[in-house]
């Protein structure tokens, strides 16, 4: 089934163009929703999502603002269900819980919800009460992701994250007892001065609550972002490359003896609880996006991919009410070359692996499809990758590789 797209404020004549291009052409129905919510107690130094300090006075408006890009989007769902929503920022459930009640209330009156619909909310523990728990229940809302990072003080400070570890418990507690049986914690290795012994408390100590994922992630050193700034000052040393390979691998161990299996390079689930709104991204499926910052994916009826990110810059997003949609960035159109690198680049982290056929159909020039079967067999002789008829899926050890690899199949095109 295909659908048609409302147009977007003329002033920005390119993305018009665009919609007016996919209103002709038409485009799958997307099944996925992603809303950015940019408000935080305070700007973790590692973190290089779209954030600010929350002083709640906007928090109104910004729901106002929210539900008027929420209306202009239900179009493009075509009257289908979604199957996946997905609340990140930003802190969200800083959210007021009144504010919270409207805007789920008003997301069922605009979007029809599947009735297994994975319905996911980003959680600070610290914000964990429960009036919010139950809006959030009464709202549709059965999964929850909690950003723990560690439960080690020492290593919270040095990322700037500021809650009390025992929170975490209490959070989980209380998401159980209003009836949230998903659960999802995030974690953070390879932190500067972070011995294997401690990753592996902090491990224990989240496999012990019995949650149902966890996305165990190595530190990263964004571009602008503090943390990145203050190893350029030489503020810490980062961790040792063969004790992060270690903590990855005791990763991997223990989260398999507690029966929650790697569907993804930093992603574990217990059988029938691995995160479906993040396999359709992992999966190059089109999805919606609303907030300030949140990134859009659709696809033309015949195959091709446009991507663009709203402005991320609250101040402006509020600002831009015209039409409900608001202005955006980072505008890319279709290009077959890319395409196949992206599909490479996220499905080569997924346990499942990718569809090489379908992956390099759209490609017009022989030698690079070559190279990279070239390439593919070589991996392939070392061990690291897995050929069959129509996948390519990385071996465990392969996994360990995951980025270097991506970065040589990359190289090829």
């Amino acid at each position: 089934m295909s659908i048609r797209l409302p147009q977007i404020p003329e002033a920005d004549s390119s993305v018009a163009a665009v919609l007016a291009h996919l209103h002709e052409q038409g485009t799958p129905c997307p099944r996925s929703l992603y809303l950015h919510i940019p408000f935080c107690f305070h700007k973790c130094h590692y973190c290089d999502f779209y954030s600010l300090v929350d002083s709640r006075d906007r928090q109104e408006p910004f729901v106002e603002r929210l539900e008027q890009e929420i209306r202009a989007l239900e179009p493009l769902a075509g009257g289908k269900p979604l199957t996946t929503l997905f609340v990140g920022g930003g802190t969200p459930t800083l959210l007021r819980p009144s504010l919270w009640k409207h805007l789920l209330s008003s997301m069922h009156e605009t979007f029809v919800f599947a009735s297994d619909c994975e319905c996911t909310v980003e959680c600070n523990p610290e914000t964990a009460n429960a009036e919010l728990f139950d809006i959030l229940v009464q709202g549709g809302v059965n999964r929850l992701s909690i950003g723990c990072q560690s439960f080690d003080p020492t290593h919270l400070a040095t990322l700037e994250r500021w809650h009390d570890p025992a929170s975490v418990g209490r959070a989980i507690g209380l998401a159980r007892s209003e009836g949230i049986a998903r659960l999802s914690l995030d974690l953070i290795f390879a932190i500067p001065g972070q011995t294997l012994g401690q990753w592996k408390a902090d491990l224990r100590r989240a496999l012990d609550f019995g949650v149902t994922h966890l996305s165990c992630y190595c530190l990263t050193y964004e571009p602008n972002t503090a943390m990145t700034s203050r190893l350029g000052r030489g503020e810490f040393v980062p961790c040792d490359p063969d004790l992060e390979a270690d903590m990855y691998e005791c990763t991997v161990e223990m989260c398999a003896q507690a029966g929650l299996g790697r569907y993804e390079v930093s992603n574990f689930a217990l059988p029938g609880h691995e995160c479906q709104h993040n396999l359709a991204y992992w999966r190059q499926e089109p999805w919606l996006a609303a907030g300030p910052s949140a990134s859009a994916h659709l696809l033309e009826a015949g195959g091709g991919s446009w991507r663009w990110k709203n402005t991320p810059n609250l101040g402006k997003y509020l600002a831009q009410s015209e039409g409900g949609l608001p202005g955006v960035v980072d505008l890319e159109s279709p290009d077959p070359v890319r395409l196949v690198a992206e599909t490479l680049m996220t499905g080569l982290r997924l346990r499942e692996g990718v569809d090489w056929a379908k992956a390099l159909e759209g490609l017009k020039e022989q030698t690079q499809i070559d190279r990279l079967k070239t390439i593919a067999r070589g991996l392939e002789a070392q061990g690291q990758l897995r050929i069959s008829e129509n996948r390519w899926s990385l071996t465990p050890d392969g996994l360990l590789l995951a980025d270097a690899i991506t970065r040589e199949f990359l190289a090829a095109l």
